[in-house]
């Protein structure tokens, strides 16, 4: 029962736990300054708290060197190396409920998990809380999206404050950098979320707390599971430097290898997104609308200027398929599988194909879903490259549930996917590659509404913070750029906040595999 201490493979990270009043305390150090202390961990079940009452028995330490490829990422070679620490907690009181913390730490940050082992008498859990906290040893500034609950697109403007100034009990989501004394930086996030609630932090007491989302339609019950079972991975990203954050691949890491055996047919690139320009097309174009000459008119502009995609979206605040619902939320008569008259989606995937030009659409998931398996396999046939996914807006357990499966299966058909209104990005993009990129940022496309446009400034709030998580996807491409006197909402042709510059610059600066 002394402290337990996993070390960073440099030495310059330092992760300690031990018992006090028989409750498992952790503590993280960086190059001797201590960051994390006296955090206690502990879960509440429906038959109770795993909190006090604990054991730990004699650590299980090794050390790993892990090398694997990315298709497509911030680095093609990823050499990795961490050493790892398998704490079994168990409980000296009845129910005797057996936890394993899991430890990784690497030279540029720390991970740990809990794995919810087979045990006697048990064969599935239901969890209330997980309640891993984080108690900064300083007052860090903290750079995050707060949020008003958890059914949410992830999009808003980014908060900067001292932790001591954060009202307690706010949603702040993840990733959320703190900026602490010694000029550290550290990151807090999640990879690898699956069969599991997405997780949020709360202050209490000046103490950050885990939140789980709660699954629909109540608010105790966060996770259903079989055992054995794992919760995602708790990642902190730590540097004295905001490149080491930037440059860290831990989160591809703490995922599972590839699970796409022939990758060959998967391409990133640029893509058309006629809705965000507002469909626009020449005043000679015959018959415009969701319909051949109107794609035809964008593929051979993908064609003459090397855009590998084209997006079939929507025309006249209609989707490109047969829905009576309004304003994109789908009616009871939605379906994917059926394209509005005039609309031939196998003869433009054909001529896009003629010219290189790979064609994607948008959907509802809410439309996609309940014909997943019909609808996959019809697109597959059509010749269809892709899709976003829209207006998910939730990241409790069925939900993410529902989006790995949609991954899984789509990798099935041959097809990429492009997530929006969802959560951050946790790595799963090496396991299933065909995740091109996801959302859950606030940008461009508020300019078409939102009176005071995006800032230049919000832009960095994003990269520094959203973007550590993956993926970023981004409404790119507005060059009408104005000053803020000049900016006004406009749905067609759309005005933006800073330089024409500045636009093009986002295209180096986010990591984006679906560029539009």
């Amino acid at each position: 029962q002394e402290n337990i201490r996993v070390g960073s493979p440099d030495g310059n990270i330092i992760f300690s736990c031990k018992l006090v009043n028989s409750a498992p305390v952790y503590s993280v150090a960086y190059k001797g300054n201590i960051l994390i202390d006296a955090s206690a961990l502990s879960l509440e079940f429906d038959d109770g708290k795993f909190a006090d009452h604990i054991k730990i028995r004699k650590p299980l330490l090794r050390d790993a060197t892990e090398d694997y490829t990315l298709p497509f990422g911030k680095t093609s070679k990823v050499h990795t190396q961490y050493r790892e620490g398998v704490l079994t907690l168990e409980e000296t009181v009845q129910p005797f409920r057996k936890v394993d913390l899991i430890v990784r730490v690497f030279n540029d940050g720390m991970a740990i998990r809990y794995h919810f082992p087979q045990q006697a008498k048990r064969s599935t859990f239901t969890l209330l809380d997980e309640n891993t906290t984080f108690r900064f040893t300083k007052d860090p500034i903290v750079h995050a999206l707060l949020l008003p609950n958890y059914t949410t697109s992830h999009e808003g403007l980014y908060t900067h404050l001292p932790l001591s100034k954060i009202t307690k009990d706010t949603l702040m989501d993840m990733p959320a950098v703190f900026e602490c004394k010694n000029n550290i930086y550290v990151a807090i996030t999640e990879a690898a979320l699956l069969d599991y609630a997405g997780m949020y932090l709360s202050k209490h007491d000046d103490v950050l707390v885990s939140k789980l989302s709660p699954l629909p339609k109540q608010n105790n019950v966060k996770v259903k599971a079989t055992l054995p079972h794992n919760s995602p991975w708790r990642v902190m990203l730590i540097g004295d430097k905001m490149n080491a954050l930037f440059e860290s691949n831990i989160i591809t890491t703490l995922n599972e290898p590839c699970k796409i055996k022939d990758i060959s047919w998967l391409k990133p690139g640029k893509t058309t997104f006629p809705w965000w320009n507002g469909n626009v097309v020449p005043d000679t174009l015959n018959a415009p609308g969701n319909n051949f000459v109107t794609a035809q008119y964008y593929i051979d502009f993908c064609a003459r200027n090397k855009l590998e995609y084209h997006s079939v979206v929507e025309y006249g605040l209609h989707q490109w398929y047969m829905d009576d619902g309004v304003g994109f939320q789908p009616g009871p008569h939605a379906d994917v599988t059926t394209p509005v008259p005039g609309l031939d989606m196998k003869e433009i995937c054909d001529y896009g194909a003629k010219l290189n030009v790979g064609i994607r659409v948008w959907v509802h998931w809410a439309a996609l879903y309940p014909k997943l398996d019909k609808a996959f396999a019809l697109f597959e046939q059509w010749g269809l490259k892709g899709m976003m996914i829209d207006f998910m807006d939730r990241d409790d357990q069925e939900m993410v549930n529902i989006q790995n499966e949609m991954l899984q299966k789509a990798a099935q058909h041959h097809l990429h996917i492009q997530f929006h209104g969802a959560y951050k990005p946790t790595g799963i993009n090496r396991t299933y590659p065909n995740e091109f990129t996801r959302e859950g940022t606030l940008n461009y496309e508020a300019d078409k509404w939102n009176p005071e446009g995006i800032s230049p400034d919000h832009d960095l709030d994003i990269i520094f913070t959203r973007m550590l998580a993956g993926s970023t996807d981004y409404h790119l491409g507005g060059f009408r750029a104005v000053p803020p006197s000049k900016f006004k909402t406009q749905y067609t042709r759309p005005l933006m906040l800073g330089t024409r510059c500045h636009m093009l610059a986002m295209y180096a600066v986010l990591e984006n595999y679906l560029q539009m």
